[in-house]
């Protein structure tokens, strides 16, 4: 029986809550989340099946990391690793107070850590459809010529994925605040 396996997985920067449900689900079928990279490749390790909580923080600008760190320890939770701006921890859910218990003590933090998310994630992705994809759609749409004429369609076909990827995230986030305030 193999110890190790990788699964492939691709998760929008507002689907955390699935990420993490995901993670949780493989540790219960006896799989241990170890890392993550660029490849969208979930690197997992056999393991006793338990049942194991892990969450996410999105945090790049922590001017102290070792102290971030050992906050969340301090708390019980270990820490895994960062990867795109995630901060990823796990805590067995025998360990637990509660099993309601999350690394954000309210719902103040969890709307910063969104916040964090739209400012990190969102608005570099506005900036870039505003200020590089439409100009570009415009420009080589009144040029003549072939070359131009297909740049014009990459350009239609990345301004309907990057509108599909803003409706997607505040479609999201509604339903997370639908859900989080009721």
């Amino acid at each position: 029986m193999k110890n190790k396996k990788i699964a492939i997985r691709f998760f929008t920067i507002c689907e955390w809550k699935k990420e993490e449900e995901y993670l949780r689900e493989e540790h219960k079928n006896g799989w241990k989340f170890e890392k993550l990279n660029f490849l969208c490749c979930y690197h997992f390790k056999r393991c006793e099946m338990e049942d194991v909580v892990y969450q996410l923080d999105y945090n790049v600008n922590v001017s102290d990391k070792n102290e971030y760190i050992k906050m969340f320890n301090d708390c019980g939770w270990e820490y895994i690793q960062d990867f795109f701006g995630y901060t990823y921890f796990r805590k067995p859910v025998s360990e637990m107070k509660n099993d309601t218990e999350e690394i954000f003590c309210d719902d103040e933090s969890r709307f910063q850590m969104i916040k964090r998310v739209f400012k990190g994630r969102v608005i570099p992705l506005i900036i870039i459809f505003f200020f590089v994809i439409l100009p570009q759609i415009f420009l080589q749409g009144n040029l003549n010529g072939k070359a131009n004429h297909i740049l014009f369609g990459i350009f239609i076909v990345m301004s309907v994925l990057y509108l599909f990827m803003f409706v997607w995230f505040f479609y999201n986030l509604y339903k997370y605040f639908k859900s989080s305030y009721k």
